[in-house]
C-alpha cells in the first residue's frame, strides 16, 4: 500500500504550514511507514493511505515518486 506522508524538513524547527512537504512511501501500515522514516530528521505531521482514484490522481503529479525504504 502507498502512504502519503506530510512532513517538515527539520524536527528542530516549529512547523509552518507553508513549508510542509510530502513524500510517498510503500508500507503495510502507518506504523510501518513511521518506523521506516524514524532515522530521518523529519517532523512527520500526518500519514494517510492513498489508493483507488486518489492514487491515480496523485500519479499524474510530476512530483509523484515512491521512496524505496527497507
Amino acid at each position: 500500500m502507498i502512504f502519503k506522508v506530510y512532513y517538515q524538513e527539520s524536527a528542530k524547527e516549529v512547523p509552518v504550514r507553508e513549508k510542509t512537504q510530502t513524500v510517498y512511501v510503500e508500507g503495510v501500515s502507518e506504523r510501518d511507514v513511521r518506523t521506516k522514516l524514524k532515522n530521518r530528521p523529519f517532523n512527520i505531521e500526518f500519514v494517510t493511505a492513498v489508493d483507488g482514484d486518489f492514487l491515480e490522481y496523485e500519479k499524474q503529479n510530476e512530483d509523484y515518486k515512491v521512496l524505496e525504504i527497507e
